[in-house]
């Protein structure tokens, strides 16, 4: 990574020098199966006549450099990431001849070989720095540019990119070119190439500028699977209401949604070819979860369309803008214009437990944080950049009112279209459109850190009526800002009905908290409820927690509310009391396992059972762990065997109970499942199915390596490649976790999913012991990982192989060790060891509480 860094004050410094025009790039994909031929000729001006800079590649070698018609040597000119340009001309062509490689990371050009029918499949992934990977380029979001991309390729290749996708001309014998018509004027991260034999679904939408033409694409293996219908719907639904919310045409020529292999994250907005993870092509059953994030994602990218693409941030301090916005703007519209109308609920349960866990590491930062360089931003794709910032702009549109937000974003659009802003930019129409001051609301909450805890503080006098009630408001340790928060009170009182007792809201009262207390007049003299819920209906982003009646209320009737978001909002309050270390991890799991019967919301359920295994395998005392994770997954089988057939319940209780599973009975209970001597009706042994039970099986000893590669044969597909990987590398031996580290940190010949899935299945432990040999050689790897592997793959390294689930003082010593003795090493690396050593850290102090308990 070393010399890859650009910082702040180089690219200001270079903007001030540079104004680029346009970029002519040829690719060449014919040349090998390792590398490509890339030769970009880019036209620019120079304010500063006779003044250098420097343009980014970062490519095996370059074979020639042309500037202004001279020749550069690249020995003395380029050296390996940036090429030197001396004495600028006012009007500059620059021709670069280079080499390139093909990436197996899932950064730059990625290419991918299909193990179905051995196809090459190639997709581009630029953000943050990497279309430097792919061609010459001046790698910052501020200096815009039209693109004209050349590429030549196999014949029968589809070749996809920004604009569309012209009639190929023949070369020789199965080759032709592909001549892209010039794209509009935009940042170079959402240029994009994907190119290879994929399948294509086509349709149209009508838009405000006339007839925009879909896309959808996909390997050809997995065209069966594609419920294009689906998605063409909920792209559709998504074009109406941004065009008619933002009152703006959508910007391009066309749209396409691309399903890549091998892919680091959820989507990418590349402008009008929008690549997305291949997993949300659903080869087997899926939760309903799963589907509902699937069209969040989706309608996630086609936001950025207008905020990101159309109007890009200078830098990316301003990274929030772009993702916070598309989290505010497509959970609305799923709210509004789909299916999904609970779309808010779900972001309350799931988004916003991702902020609040980001906001209480030590790495927390403001929503508009401080990017000293590309490696702050890289490590920046957090919660608080989405989660926080999507639940801080929700809370702005109810302060100034939605129409005047609208209103200041129609502005906003119309300004500054196909330009770069700041945050100020938008805080200025929406001052205009408003008529509120928004500096103090900025300073509180995009530009201070932390997540504030409202707690209510209650005194009954002896006739049982209320006679005080305050909201107290406190910051974290470090974390002193105290914020104004707009919210409601729900007051519930348990009613006896046919079924059994439940909780029913007899009032609603809704405030402005501020300062460290806030009076709350309309309790006084009331009869005290059975609980009081503070922040009920999830309006303000902060921790709760419940008074002491309101709190054994809860645990007495765990489920007793009728609606899913304020049981998951109480469910939530256990869930940072437990890791804060105000109530035992004991207390929470009976909590869950008593809430959990009849549950039906689906992404409650995902939440709640990964805090569930969280809980039992951290934060329960050392002395009560085996007998908690025998009671979890006695649980879990118990709710699984009895769940509504074929529900999403009864796959998501199996899919947890199979994680928490520790052998004897639990793996016989498996392996008649996946041999067919056992079933749960309705339940569905499908592809995904058979994994999840065989990795669980290989995790307790019970599966072979020939029953694995078994499986992997009657699965000849990337996903069972990846599938196969994880349950070897769960067998709980000595030399398996030594095989399994050995390929996933010191191999650097694998690619990036392979990497992440043998790190899940080495630290998929049912005796942690077996990870003990890795502590001191996670930490002894660390700077080597570093240097020497892309940002990607080191930081996939760096999580998903750290023994978190020893979680024990060695761990933590070792972990703040290493930090104490590398002060000076990369930020971006210092920032990942001290997320896992906070981990750690959080554990034992759950774990003392719960020892005590």
């Amino acid at each position: 990574m070393p010399g890859k860094n650009l910082t702040r004050d180089e690219a200001v410094a270079r903007a001030a020098v540079v104004a680029v025009d346009h970029y002519d790039v040829a690719l060449d994909l014919t040349t090998s199966e390792e590398t490509f031929r890339t030769t970009t000729t880019v036209t620019f001006t120079s304010a500063r006549v006779g003044e250098s800079t420097f343009i980014d590649l970062i490519a095996p070698s370059v074979e020639s450099i042309t500037l202004n018609g001279e020749s550069l040597d690249p020995a003395t000119h380029f050296d390996g990431v940036r090429i030197s340009l001396p004495a600028l001309a006012e009007q500059n062509t620059l021709t670069v001849d280079a080499t390139a490689a093909y990436m197996n990371t899932g950064e730059g050009l990625h290419r991918f070989v299909d193990p179905v029918d051995d196809e090459v499949y190639l997709y581009s992934q630029f953000e943050v720095a990497d279309c430097r990977r792919m061609f010459t380029v001046f790698e910052q979001p501020d200096l815009k540019a039209t693109y004209a991309f050349t590429v030549t390729a196999p014949s029968h290749w589809e070749v996809v990119s920004n604009s569309p996708t012209p009639e190929a001309t023949p070369v020789r014998d199965g080759v032709a070119t592909w001549a892209f018509p010039t794209t509009a004027r935009m940042s170079c991260y959402i240029t994009a190439l994907v190119a290879g034999p994929y399948a294509v679904v086509r349709d149209e939408v009508q838009t405000r500028k006339g007839v925009v033409p879909l896309g959808i694409f996909c390997r050809k293996s997995m065209l069966e699977h594609l419920d294009a219908d689906n998605i063409f719907d909920c792209t559709k639904r998504g074009f109406t209401f941004f065009e008619n919310e933002f009152d703006c045409e959508y910007p391009f020529e066309k749209y396409d949604t691309l399903f890549t292999p091998e892919y680091n994250m959820g989507a990418m907005e590349n402008a009008g070819a929008v690549t997305v993870n291949e997993t949300y092509v659903f080869r087997a059953k899926v939760t309903e979860a799963i589907i509902e994030r699937r069209a969040l994602t989706l309608l996630h990218e086609l936001a950025h369309m207008w905020f990101g693409d159309l109007v890009t941030m200078k830098w990316w301090n301003d990274l929030w803008l772009n993702e916070s916005f598309a989290e505010w703007a497509s959970t609305t519209c799923q709210a509004e214009a789909t299916e999904w109308e609970s779309a808010w609920t779900t972001f309350g349960i799931s988004e916003k437990a991702w902020a609040y866990r980001q906001d209480q590491l030590s790495s927390t930062h403001p929503i508009v944080a401080p990017i000293r360089d590309l490696e702050d931003v890289e490590v920046n794709f957090d919660g608080i950049t989405y989660a926080k910032g999507a639940s801080v702009l929700k809370q702005l549109v109810a302060y100034v009112g939605r129409e005047p937000f609208v209103a200041g974003l129609r502005a906003y659009f119309a300004k500054h279209a196909w330009g770069n802003t700041t945050l100020q930019d938008l805080l200025g129409e929406l001052e205009a459109t408003s008529g509120r001051d928004l500096g103090t609301w900025s300073k509180l909450w995009l530009e201070t850190a932390g997540v504030n805890t409202l707690r209510p503080v209650v005194e009954v006098d002896d006739r049982g009526r209320i006679s005080s009630a305050t909201i107290e408001q406190t910051g974290a340790e470090g974390y002193a800002t105290l914020r104004p928060h707009r919210l409601a009170i729900g007051l519930y009182s348990v009613q006896e009905e046919a079924d059994g007792p439940v909780l029913v809201r007899t009032d609603r009262l809704e405030l402005d908290v501020d300062g460290h207390s806030t009076d709350v007049p309309e309790l006084l003299g009331r009869a005290v409820p059975d609980l009081l819920l503070v922040n009920d209906e999830d309006l303000a982003y902060a921790k709760i927690r419940l008074d002491e009646r309101s709190l054994a209320t809860a645990l007495a009737h765990p489920r007793g509310f009728q609606d899913s978001l304020p049981r998951a909002l109480v469910l939530g309050a256990a869930w940072d009391m437990t890791r804060d270390a105000e109530m035992s991890a004991r207390a929470f799991i009976d909590l869950v396992l008593a809430s959990l019967p009849g549950e039906t919301n689906s992404t409650m359920l995902r939440t709640v059972l990964a805090q569930l295994q969280s809980a039992a395998r951290l934060y329960v005392a050392a002395d009560h762990r085996d007998e908690a994770l025998a009671t979890v997954s006695a649980g879990l089988r118990q709710l699984a065997e009895s769940a509504e057939p074929a529900s999403d319940a009864q796959l998501q209780l199996l899919t947890a109970y199979a994680a928490v599973q520790r052998g004897g009975e639990d793996a016989t209970f498996l392996r008649g499942l996946l041999d067919g001597t056992r079933t749960l009706d309705g339940l569905a042994v499908d592809t995904e199915m058979r994994w999840m039970l065989l990795t669980a099986l290989a995790a307790a000893g019970d599966a072979t390596e020939a029953e694995i590669d078994a499986e992997r044969e009657r699965d000849n597909t990337s996903t069972g490649r990846e599938r196969a990987a994880r349950a070897l590398a769960a067998r709980p031996t000595a030399e398996v976790k030594a095989e399994a580290w050995q390929a996933g940190v010191e191999d650097t010949s694998l690619p990036n999913s392979v990497v992440e899935a043998i790190g899940l299945g080495f630290t998929q432990a049912l005796d942690a012991e077996l990870l003990r040999p890795y502590v001191q050689a996670y930490h002894d790897s660390l700077l080597g990982i570093w240097e020497s592997r892309t940002h990607a793959i080191a930081e996939s390294i760096l999580v998903t192989y750290y023994p978190t689930v020893l979680a024990d003082q060695d761990l933590l010593d070792a972990s703040q060790g290493w930090l104490d003795t590398h002060p000076d090493a990369p930020a971006g690396l210092l920032r990942l060891v001290a997320e896992n050593r906070d981990g750690v850290a959080r554990a034992l102090r759950a774990q003392s509480r719960d020892a005590n308990a």
